[in-house]
């Protein structure tokens, strides 16, 4: 990448942080990287907490290890559950294994990976499921053997600030996707109603629930939505460059069971931000954040990143949550003139719809022709993954995404 550095206005010299893509499968470690993740992180199908993805298996590690470190960029590997005493022996050679790989890095939260990995060669990265947020602790972690700390997402600016100054270690920092209602993971609800142990991979996401909200003589408070504390989603965008400022290491988005859409989307608008910084060309723009909005079904907000959290930060009298169908087709091939889509939701002759990818901007398009693969016209394309082919007048790329024009509300504060 061209201007890796910059000086701030202190004539700090700044590195341009890592953007650290979330990959639930091959495929979307794939996504990740071609629309500009400079890291992946993934889970293996032990030993992670997202037991739901689909995780990977080690022949699938293997593959994703040699196609990441192709494209010049780096993997790691969630470890991150709480162990018990019985996989203290189990873990021994999936960790062998790992190293055996050459991932980059793994991601722990029990200290207990520490001792059983001081013979092997893995550079260790500190999950946020430690809650790590103050320097005290960090300069503990770093002492054992950690290179990295992925910090708790409760933490502020001012508080990174103070980290900074104390501690000379990477820091890692969310900047993108779900949070959760406890601190950083450690919530036990989801054991309680559903038996499912959050801390080792089955969060059955209780906070995302309706409840009925009780006085105290038990009795149902009825209100025009049920009651609910699910957390908004969270979007440092506005505060970007001040993160980059502060120093930060790697810019980590959530979401490994996303779908490819999600992914591409937000990758593609902190590339570009970050990228546009770094050649001094960077303006916060608030249609970006109706991008990154439109791919998920909750708001987006900064969080405690400000200090300015409080009941703002939740939902406390229920939310829509509207599947998505913005997500219309991916671009497999182009030639002559023609592009040919893989259908992904309904659309229309005579739609105007917009296209973008990882070598082109925002650009809307109008869908004057459609035809089959072949080559009968048609009207609508509503088929599960149907191939189309389109006469575009603009130039587009294999993995290019079209979707659904959007309309950016001027009004909705970000």
């Amino acid at each position: 990448m061209k201007n890796n550095v910059i000086k701030n206005n202190k004539m700090n010299i700044l590195k341009k942080p890592e953007l650290l893509a979330p990959a639930g499968d091959l495929e979307r470690l794939k996504w990740a990287i071609r629309y500009g993740a400079d890291a992946v992180y993934i889970g293996g199908s032990l030993y992670s907490l997202r037991a739901n993805a689909t995780n990977f298996t080690l022949e699938e590690i293997k593959q994703a290890v040699e196609y990441t470190h192709k494209h010049g960029k780096k993997i790691y590997v969630t470890v991150n559950i709480a162990l018990h005493n019985i996989e203290l022996d189990l873990i021994k050679d999936y960790l062998k294994q790992l190293d055996k790989l050459k991932v980059d890095a793994i991601i722990i939260s029990d200290p207990a990976i520490i001792e059983l990995t001081k013979d092997l060669s893995l550079e260790i990265h500190l999950s946020t499921q430690q809650s790590t947020l103050n320097y005290e602790a960090i300069q503990f972690w770093k002492n054992l053997g950690v290179s990295r700390i992925v910090l708790g997402r409760e933490v502020t600016k001012d508080e990174i600030k103070e980290i900074k100054k104390h501690v000379d270690i990477e820091l890692e920092c969310f900047i993108h996707g779900s949070m959760c209602a406890s601190y950083s993971g450690r919530c036990v609800l989801s054991n309680f109603l559903t038996t499912r142990d959050a801390n080792r991979g089955g969060c059955s996401q209780i906070c995302r629930w309706d409840f009925d909200l009780l006085d105290q003589d038990k009795k149902n408070i009825k209100g025009e939505k049920p009651f609910t504390f699910c957390t908004k989603d969270l979007s440092m965008l506005k505060y970007l460059t001040e993160m980059i400022n502060l120093g930060i290491t790697s810019f980590k988005i959530e979401g490994r069971m996303r779908s490819i859409y999600y992914i591409a989307t937000v990758i593609n608008v902190y590339r570009q931000a970050i990228d546009n910084y770094f050649n001094q060309k960077y303006e916060y723009n608030p249609e970006h954040e109706h991008i990154l909005r439109n791919v998920a079904n909750r708001d987006s907000i900064p969080q405690f990143f400000d200090g300015n959290y409080g009941a703002s930060v939740q939902y406390y009298n229920g939310r829509e949550e509207v599947s998505n169908q913005d997500f219309l087709g991916i671009v497999l091939n182009y030639e002559n003139g023609i592009a040919t889509i893989e259908q992904r939701n309904y659309f229309k002759k005579g739609d105007e719809v917009e296209i973008f990818g990882p070598n082109k901007p925002l650009q809307t398009i109008v869908l004057k022709e459609i035809y089959d693969e072949d080559n009968n016209p048609l009207e609508v394309v509503r088929h599960p993954k149907q191939i189309v082919k389109i006469p575009l007048e603009i130039k587009a790329y294999k993995g290019d995404i079209i979707q659904v024009k959007k309309s950016v509300d001027k009004n909705k504060k970000m």
